[in-house]
């Protein structure tokens, strides 16, 4: 319902024969760059802010361009870039972005490219990622000497990673030299013998974050490596004619017409790195941590064609039926079910196959229907709403007046905004007499620092429920206890003195689940709405259960994978203890 932003998706395509082959076999010199189109077309949803696409002619000559890049801005980049006319290439890599740093434009657009008129020591860079320490890897760079252009994790990622990429040239030309070699044949020693892994070894430890980072060489290597904790996901192909990568499984089925067994996910802290002859190596970079692959990938951002997350989507609907149960005191006769589009569909058929599993007979109606997005650019505040709450329409006569409950499931509760401003007022015009919201989803308590545009505690309307039941019940002293806690912890020198558990959880201690959605409620329900309201969530032993391979879930428990996640949040605690927006709470109360 309320629309986040995930970082982005990735796409690579290696071609493993001659260009000629596929001239012959599929028609086309342009199969990769065809591919590439596919790919980054089904994974639209993972970005819509920009794209960009890079490439590698291992063929041409020297004083000819090898190595190119185009980038374009809007929900229209991929069809403005593959309309230019894109040169033929070996090597494609394509972007799509979604930013959750607050910084847009066109410079902002990945892929990152490094130049040199060394063919090895250009380095292109893209990926699906956000680093929770970009502070100390900015100051380990300038330590070195190095002064960087622009102050953004992919713009330091690329400095970092092609000050390493230059170290491992350097590495080969005087190894070449001691092997008595001169002129271009050292190039070309060089060019055949650079170890990726050496460079991403020494880039990647620097890093705490969720991150898949991809890129291209000059040379023609290609790899693309996944975090330690697996948070960000990557999928991969290999046959004889190609190396294909995405950040989702079903775009490599769908784009090469495979089955979900021929498709392999690249595991946590490993790299796959397509060398320039060809061979693909799968290198372990760094060790790998506690699991924590993400559970929102499953719940939400990726797509549910895939077959295990349309399993794991029936499943936590299903899963609802007794807390549905409860909230409408078993009357199922009078009761609709339906759902908010269109990504909560696959959930509302579980949680309908679950009544009728228990040999319920449920009713279900499409209630909710989502029309175009309305430009809301007047200016004034008040026109504005008016506007975001048609967002949503209804389907008059679908719920019978007074007589019917109406259960409607969404895949999230975010912020409440889109509740409060459009979703609640439209529902209350068809009279039900009482309305049950259902997320697939436990409460979202707390930011996301790995890729996920929900980076402000105050915007999560959990917290703000909790917040006002502490000033409610005059427990104040849980927030400047973990006020006090936080700012320790974020004096800490290393991650063992920081501990591996944020005080910022203290802030739910003392409330129950039901308290929390009374108060949230209470807090979203607008003034003039007549149908009582009921908040159903997912519990997060729910959510393991339906998805026990993605067991991340800080968003909703405060159980950060990583020592910069930890202390990402202690840092938004400690911001909006200190804002003019909680000062004004304390007067309030």
């Amino acid at each position: 319902m309320e629309e986040l932003k995930h970082e982005c998706g990735v796409a690579m395509i290696r071609l493993l024969k001659p260009l000629e082959y596929y001239e012959q076999k599929y028609g086309t010199r342009l199969y990769a760059l065809n591919k590439l189109y596919l790919m980054m077309e089904k994974q639209h949803n993972r970005g819509q802010e920009g794209a960009g696409i890079a490439c590698v002619n291992m063929d041409a000559p020297a004083g000819t361009e090898y190595m190119f890049r185009e980038k374009a801005e809007g929900k229209d980049a991929i069809t403005e870039i593959f309309s230019r006319g894109l040169p033929e290439a070996q090597l494609f890599m394509g972007h799509l972005r979604y930013s959750t740093t607050g910084k847009s434009g066109l410079t902002f657009v990945h892929p990152f490219l490094r130049r040199n008129n060394w063919r090895a020591k250009n380095l292109c860079l893209c990926g699906n990622f956000n680093m929770t320490n970009i502070d100390e890897v900015f100051r380990f760079l300038t330590s070195q000497g190095q002064s960087p252009r622009i102050y953004g994790d992919s713009y330091i990622t690329l400095e970092l990673m092609g000050h390493r990429l230059d170290r491992e040239v350097e590495r080969l030309y005087e190894e070449a030299k001691g092997k008595q070699l001169e002129g271009t044949d050292i190039t070309g020693y060089i060019d055949n013998h650079v170890c990726m892994a050496n460079v991403l070894r020494t880039t990647m430890s620097h890093y705490d974050g969720g991150y898949v980072m991809c890129g291209l060489t000059g040379s023609g290597e290609m790899f693309a490596v996944r975090d330690p904790w697996g948070i960000r996901p990557l999928f991969y192909y290999i046959d004889e004619e190609i190396v294909a990568m995405a950040s989702e499984r079903p775009v490599l089925q769908t784009t090469f017409n495979l089955h979900t067994e021929d498709v392999q996910e690249l595991l946590p802290g490993k790299a796959l790195i397509v060398r320039r002859n060809g061979e693909s190596l799968l290198e372990q970079i760094l060790p790998a941590q506690k699991l924590s692959a993400c559970s929102f990938e499953r719940i939400y951002f990726s797509r549910g064609s895939d077959r295990d997350i349309y399993q794991e989507r029936k499943r936590l609907g299903e899963q609802l039926m007794q807390p549905i149960m409860k909230a409408i005191d078993g009357d199922i006769g009078n009761t609709v079910f339906s759902y908010i589009p269109n990504t909560a569909e696959v959930a509302f058929y579980g949680m309908t196959d679950g009544f009728r599993q228990q040999g319920h007979n449920v009713r279900t109606e499409k209630v909710v229907w989502k029309d175009i997005k309305l430009r809301t650019f007047i200016a004034d505040n008040t026109e504005r709403n008016d506007l975001a709450a048609h967002v949503y329409d209804i389907s008059y006569g679908s719920v019978r007046p007074f007589k019917d409950n109406l259960v409607i499931i969404d895949d999230s509760i975010v912020r409440g905004t889109t509740l409060r401003e459009s979703i609640f007022k439209i529902l209350d015009r068809l009279h039900p007499k009482k309305i049950v919201m259902v997320s697939s989803s436990p409460q979202i308590r707390y930011p996301d620092y790995y890729g996920i545009d929900m980076s402000r505690l105050e915007e999560l309307c959990a917290f703000r429920a909790a917040i006002a039941l502490i000033h409610e019940r005059g427990m104040h002293e849980i927030i400047s206890e973990t006020y006090r806690k936080c700012k320790e912890q974020i004096r800490a020198l290393s991650p063992e003195e920081q501990g591996d558990e944020s005080p910022v959880r203290a802030i739910y201690a003392p409330f129950t689940v039901e308290e929390i959605n009374k108060k949230i409620v209470e807090m979203l329900r607008p003034d003039d709405m007549h149908a009582p309201v009921e908040l159903v969530f997912q519990s997060i032993e729910g959510l393991h259960h339906a998805c026990p391979d993605h067991p991340g879930d800080w968003y909703f428990t405060g159980h950060y994978p990583t020592p910069g996640g930890i202390r990402k949040v202690n840092q938004a605690f400690v911001s909006y203890v200190e804002s003019p927006t909680f000062k004004k709470q304390i007067t309030l109360f």
